[in-house]
């Protein structure tokens, strides 16, 4: 196991809020900001803020601050953001597509090289009118043949709830290494394929109970 491994993954989640405020301030122009100028620009908790980096050694320097520029290099390190990875998404529905017009999921560090559908004629139609604006769409039966040339690491599945165990196997039985799933209900996942699940009715449910509370 390494040091990574230890890291929870809201760490992890925060460490993406931090990026994000870094290039912020990247974009601005600001060349060193401290932890406490960068938790009251951005709401966030100074200690916090240092507690999460010191996971990663001495990234600040006493009496400047951190670099922004060198602290934002070194957080896209960690995250893997420095380089490119590519994803497929399983299910080209209204979700899917969408998702496949992202402009996240077509960038330099993600891009979605692939969908994959059961829909036959929706597949035919697609390849007989290609989009140079969206990726190619092939059929859910041809994942085993097509995933190793596309080089795709992630998956993401948008396919309904009924459908998400068995496509998550064929993802992970050929070589996609990590799967983002829409679907809403938790897969039986490997050790070596992590599952990330995504349900927006959680979320829902949790406003919803905020609303009642502050009613009750």
């Amino acid at each position: 196991m390494s040091a990574r491994d230890d890291i929870s993954s809201l760490t992890i989640n925060r460490l993406s809020v931090y990026l994000r405020c870094l290039r912020r301030l990247h974009s601005e122009g600001t060349e060193n900001i401290s932890s406490a100028d960068l938790a009251s620009r951005f709401h966030l908790s100074a200690s916090q803020i240092r507690k999460d980096l010191a996971h990663f050694g001495e990234l600040g320097i006493r009496g400047v601050g951190y670099r922004v520029d060198d602290l934002k290099g070194r957080l896209e390190q960690l995250l893997g953001l420095d380089a490119e990875h590519r994803a497929v998404i399983v299910g080209a529905g209204n979700l899917g597509t969408a998702l496949a017009r992202f402009p996240g999921f077509q960038s330099s560090t993600f891009r979605v090289v692939a969908l994959f559908d059961n829909d036959l004629a929706k597949v035919m139609a697609a390849q007989q009118q290609p989009s140079d604006s969206a990726p190619p769409l092939f059929h859910s039966s041809e994942m085993p043949s097509r995933l190793g040339a596309l080089g795709a690491q992630l998956g993401i599945l948008t396919v309904p709830a009924h459908a998400a165990q068995s496509n998550y196997d064929v993802l992970a039985d050929n070589g996609i290494s990590a799967v983002l799933n829409f679907a809403p209900l938790r897969l039986d996942e490997r050790d070596s394929v992590p599952v990330k699940t995504v349900d927006i009715l959680i979320f829902m449910e949790e406003l919803a109970f905020l609303l009642r509370s502050r009613a009750d």
